[in-house]
């Protein structure tokens, strides 16, 4: 039936919405791999939003990498980077997802980022590959171990 209002329109497109949102939000009975794919989506928000402690809560205390940094070097990475940061623009692909027992997981990543400074360029830009190593821990996905490199380069 036509509407000429867009009144029903409006209310199909909103029902929509609502619906997807509630999928988006589907909490600890989503899959593990919707939940890892949330997971990299949220710490990649709080990247580009430089917002430091909402991406530490991701991080597991115990946290270990093969370059010798824990949590707290990570941190102390993070921080400095993100004061010299004004802004942060990231564009990744997740290139690859390991579950294993729904409790563990590796996650291969491709990430492009640029960022703005208040040095004389004031742009600069990177592109790395990440393996992250995520466990679950209390129905959370956590970070507990990373290696990193530039496109093309060997993780460490």
């Amino acid at each position: 039936m036509f509407d000429p209002d867009g009144a029903g329109s409006m209310r199909l497109i909103t029902a929509c919405m609502v619906c997807a949102l509630l999928t988006a939000c589907g909490g600890p009975s989503a899959g593990p791999e919707e939940a890892l794919r949330h997971w990299v989506a949220n710490a990649e928000s709080a990247a580009e939003g430089l917002d430091r402690r909402s991406l530490m809560a991701t991080i597991s205390e115990n946290y270990a990498d093969a370059r010798g940094n824990d949590r707290d070097a990570i941190d102390k990475i993070l921080r400095l980077y993100f004061l010299r940061q004004k802004a942060i623009v990231l564009v990744l692909k997740i290139d690859e997802m390991t579950i294993t027992d729904d409790t563990a997981a590796e996650i291969l990543l491709t990430v492009a980022g640029v960022g703005t400074t208040s040095r004389a360029l004031g742009v600069n830009a990177d592109a790395y590959q990440f393996s992250l190593e995520l466990e679950m821990d209390d129905d959370e996905w956590m970070l507990i171990g990373a290696r990193w490199g530039e496109l093309g380069q060997k993780l460490h």
